[in-house]
């Protein structure tokens, strides 16, 4: 591998990308990429200034041809993420439903969960020696998480993780034509699901969000529901996914790190600040992409109207000119600027969610598994956009 090429399809990369934003980063904060058709930010600063530019703005673009991809491209372009024209008004429709006090509120819900899975992952690794915390915790307790705070029923979990995991592989840069396809299919079924129990919730409305939204009353219409609801699912656990289980192997790789995390687990504002510097450290989310609406100069690079501009989340968070020792995992870093929830008009909304269940994982692995080891090395998942591990075999 050369050491400055981001080259997606390459595992090596995909493996360790650290070292390519270094190299590329002492030569410069911003690139045009050919490879990508896209300008690449990779320091701290610009990445924090892209994201807050007001001449970059997210700008959906229809998938093509956009015959093939309708499903895809509906939930898109009527999303809060991607709709910049009716972004506040969207994101406003939602917003209560993640506001810090409302999430605090959830934690008896949400540690009644990590339990219920946690008491799973002990039972397995209990009776088979070792169990994959992927599979057993990280990959469930997200969407039962998200599922039950916007209505969905947590019988149809397999399913909504399988839509949410079929369609985000479209983000990645480079996709072959069957996994494009099959992107499509998860997004005509979840569209309809969506469709489906909406109407349920309109005829008999129960108390979640789903039941306020679709009697039509607020600000949102039928396809703007839909979408929106299909992105908060998506949104509400992909990160969490991968922050469980990048935090699980970056602390077994740093065990000083581990016992001073045994020591606090019941410290719940120096909890969120290692779970913040877990964020940091390992990025689940590692690009954000942003197009440029008017000719603008970025760090002197000119970018020209319609350009694409790529937002490294993980090289920013691993910048040393924004963080000391930035390839060290410090769960006492204070301050800590990470912008793995990204900044500005499109910072996370499920934000506070995200780290409240993290954190509480952690507790829980800490108190029910203190001396865990990964017995195999977890293999690295294929995606460079969501970054993750596809198994991580755990035993005590």
């Amino acid at each position: 591998m050369e050491p400055d090429a981001l080259d997606p399809g390459d595992p090596d990369f995909v493996a360790a990308p650290y070292p390519v934003f270094h190299a590329l980063r002492s030569r410069a904060a911003v690139h045009w990429y050919p490879a990508w058709g896209a300008h690449v930010v990779l320091s701290h600063e610009l990445c924090s200034a892209a994201l807050r530019h007001r001449d970059l703005r997210r700008v959906w673009t229809d998938r093509e041809p956009a015959a093939d991809f309708e499903s895809f491209n509906a939930l898109h372009r009527l999303s809060m993420l991607e709709n910049e024209q009716h972004h506040d008004r969207l994101r406003a429709a939602v917003a209560p439903l993640f506001h810090r006090r409302h999430v605090e509120s959830t934690r008896p819900m949400i540690t009644a969960l990590v339990e219920r899975r946690m008491d799973e992952l002990c039972e397995r690794i209990e009776a088979h020696g070792a169990a994959d915390l992927m599979a057993g915790l990280a990959r469930l307790l997200p969407v039962d998480v998200i599922a039950t705070l916007l209505g969905f029923p947590l019988r149809d979990g397999p399913l909504l993780r399988s839509w949410s995991n079929r369609i985000v592989r479209m983000y990645e840069p480079e996709l072959d034509e069957p996994a494009r396809r099959d992107a499509e299919q998860a997004a005509s079924e979840f569209r309809g699901y969506v469709a489906d129990l909406a109407d349920l919730r309109r005829r008999r409305p129960g108390d979640d969000l789903l039941s306020s939204l679709a009697d039509g009353s607020g600000d949102l219409s039928g396809d703007e529901l839909i979408a929106n609801y299909v992105l908060l699912l998506m949104a509400g656990h992909e990160a969490s996914v991968n922050g469980i289980g990048n935090a699980v192997v970056a602390l077994h790789e740093h065990p000083e790190q581990w016992r001073y995390l045994r020591r606090l687990r019941e410290d719940e504002p120096a909890l969120l600040t290692a779970v913040d510097e877990l964020l940091r450290h390992d990025t689940p989310n590692q690009l954000f992409e942003r197009t440029a609406v008017r000719d603008l100069e970025l760090g002197g690079h000119r970018i020209e109207v319609g350009e694409k501009v790529v937002v490294l989340l993980g090289a920013a968070n691993r910048d040393p000119a924004a963080f000391t020792t930035p390839d060290a995992l410090d769960l006492t870093r204070a301050p800590n600027p990470h912008l793995a929830l990204g900044v500005g008009t499109h910072y996370c909304l499920g934000a506070p969610l995200a780290r409240l269940e993290i954190g509480l994982v952690l507790a829980a692995l800490a108190a029910r598994l203190p001396h865990y080891e990964l017995p195999t090395p977890p293999p690295r998942g294929p995606s460079f956009t969501i970054r993750g591990y596809t198994r991580i075999n755990i035993t005590t």
